[in-house]
């Protein structure tokens, strides 16, 4: 099933994509469940947003992927290394990736986001996943230059656009490892990994986060980016595709 959130005359709602239309649901699906209202949208009415809107925080997990954390000068943790990303930062697809001033460079990760459903601390790594309601495409923007001059990772991970969503959420997805992520800037692709690259299975992350913060409904992990990571300019348009999760496509301007 997949879950889209949008706009529609002056109204933001939930629904089902069903085709070229949205069946619309009676409420937010991860408090609500999936009833319907019987009215349908046509998609090319609607204006897709971000599809979840996280209630408390995005966990990022970095250097999850060897070459990714080699292309930067980087050790592969023995853990999942996590940050933090503020819901300030999400945006959905179409909206605009402000590069801010402070930053002389600004750079595209695309990544696997998993949504969490319920309520989850201290789970194991087996149960892990079925504490997921779904999955969507992330792009984990990152000031680069801020990220090494700043030590910690609040400022660079987190100005506000810096976590595009969407453009939907698959509940029925399976995060196998030949599920390809591809990222592209004007059209020219930049990544090409498969999430079998990954040195923690998002099952793995989930469980580690869970250990060190209480996962809320609504909270999103970042599950991490292949190599080919690198900077975009104003006027650029990024795009990351993920098998069976569609594609995330977002300009880029400069703030002013």
């Amino acid at each position: 099933m997949r879950i889209a959130r949008f706009a529609h005359q002056d109204a933001i709602r939930f629904g089902i994509v069903d085709g070229t239309d949205l069946v619309v649901l009676a409420g937010d699906p991860l408090f609500a469940g999936f009833e319907t209202t019987g009215e349908r949208v046509p998609l090319g009415e609607a204006a897709l947003l971000a599809p979840v809107i996280p209630r408390s925080k995005v966990i990022g997990i970095a250097r999850n992927y060897r070459d990714h954390a080699a292309e930067l000068g980087n050790e592969v943790p023995a853990e999942p290394m996590m940050f933090l990303k503020p819901n300030t930062s999400v945006i959905g697809p179409g909206d605009a990736i402000v590069r801010p001033p402070q930053s002389k460079r600004t750079d595209y990760e695309g990544e696997l986001a998993a949504v969490i459903g319920r309520v989850a601390k201290n789970v194991s790594t087996e149960d892990a996943l079925d504490y997921i309601f779904g999955y969507t495409i992330g792009n984990d923007v990152t000031a680069r230059d801020l990220q090494k001059t700043d030590g910690q990772w609040a400022r660079a991970k987190g100005f506000d656009t810096f976590c595009p969503l969407g453009p939907a959420i698959e509940t029925e997805f399976t995060p196998s490892g030949d599920v390809r992520i591809i990222t592209r800037v004007n059209g020219e692709v930049r990544q090409d990994g498969t999430l079998g690259e990954m040195v923690h299975s998002v099952a793995e992350c989930i469980s580690y986060a869970s250990h060190a913060f209480t996962l809320l409904p609504g909270d999103v992990i970042l599950a991490g980016t292949p190599a080919g990571v690198g900077p975009f300019v104003a006027g650029d348009t990024v795009e990351v595709e993920i098998t069976g999760l569609g594609v995330l496509r977002n300009p880029v301007r400069d703030a002013g």
